[in-house]
């Protein structure tokens, strides 16, 4: 297994043009989407990149007609950035973009359908239940058996992400269902080392284990909590090569392209179990492939810089 990224294929920043770093828009994950938005500018800025940031679909879409911008970076967390909207607007428009394209976008949004591709290829994924909207929560846990998890199925960041023990611990689920117009995923709740694995370019980055300080690693951990462990790599040997190859294999299979991050668990009983795909990771100081990249000598800056080169 490889320990070195492979040779940059642009050097010139002025090949990229005017570049567009899309952030914020008016999802859950506004937030993270700015902070990470403000640090991929900066790197890019950093490189000599002429970069600018814009805030949601509609103020790139101004800019884009007026002529302003060249490429885009794409780094606009859930709904529209993430779900092939704003990528099949993209390429009618024939502007290059990070990331993967409508397919690839549109169907890891989802996680019911990606777990029905993943099953499909032979791939592994814990037992779920898809909640459509007024589906009886009680009687899909009892055929799954508790724990489980209840989450959205289009939604990222542990937004709306509910871990339930007993049955006592659904009343929140449910409550949570009723005001919720989507559809909910109901899934077996992994217990075992929680493991992510970057990609970047068709390399699979090394693996990061996940130890937070709580029971588990919630919005909290992820994004506020200072307090959290990133083991990388997560595993070791042939543990380590696997776990690579099945994130590769399970990125591909969802027709992913570009980079992403592909969220693992390793159950005590039945390995690995691929949970689900980020078509554009979080970048901030918290974020993962940030620190499976640095594993490889590869700063942040240079991240940004491999990521946007692939629209060249």
């Amino acid at each position: 297994m490889s320990g070195r990224l492979p040779a940059l294929r642009c050097t010139d920043a002025a090949a990229f043009g005017r570049v567009a770093v899309l952030m914020g828009g008016d999802t859950s994950e506004r937030a993270v989407s700015l902070d990470s938005g403000r640090n991929v500018l900066a790197a890019l800025r950093s490189r000599g990149v002429d970069a600018d940031g814009v805030d949601g679909v509609p103020a790139l879409l101004d800019a884009l007609q007026a002529g302003r911008f060249q490429r885009v970076f794409n780094i606009l967390h859930g709904g529209v950035g993430e779900n092939g909207v704003l990528q099949g607007l993209l390429q009618a428009l024939g502007v290059p973009f990070t990331g993967s394209g409508v397919l690839g976008s549109a169907l890891t949004m989802d996680k019911i359908r990606t777990k029905q591709v993943w099953l499909s290829e032979g791939l592994p994924t814990p037992r779920y239940e898809r909640l459509p909207k007024g589906a009886d929560l009680r009687a899909a846990a009892d055929r799954l058996g508790y724990p489980v998890f209840v989450k959205p199925s289009g939604e990222g960041s542990s937004v709306g992400v509910f871990r339930v023990l007993s049955e006592a611990d659904l009343v929140p689920a449910i409550d949570f269902a009723a005001a919720y117009d989507g559809e909910l995923l109901m899934e077996q709740m992994v217990r075992g080392d929680e493991l992510t694995v970057g990609i970047l370019g068709g390399i699979a980055l090394p693996s990061i284990r996940i130890v937070p300080a709580g029971e588990w690693y919630d919005y909290h951990a992820k994004y506020i909590a200072d307090d959290t462990q990133y083991l990388c790599p997560g595993l070791e040997g042939d543990d380590e090569a696997d776990i690579r190859d099945l994130a590769l294999r399970a990125f591909h299979a969802a027709a992913c392209s570009g980079w992403g991050r592909v969220d693992v668990m390793r159950d005590r009983e039945r390995g690995l179990q691929l949970i689900e795909i980020n078509t554009a990771p979080g970048m901030t100081g918290h974020s993962l492939v940030p620190k499976a990249a640095a594993q490889l000598g590869c700063d942040y800056a240079e991240l940004c810089w491999r990521v946007l080169e692939q629209t060249l």
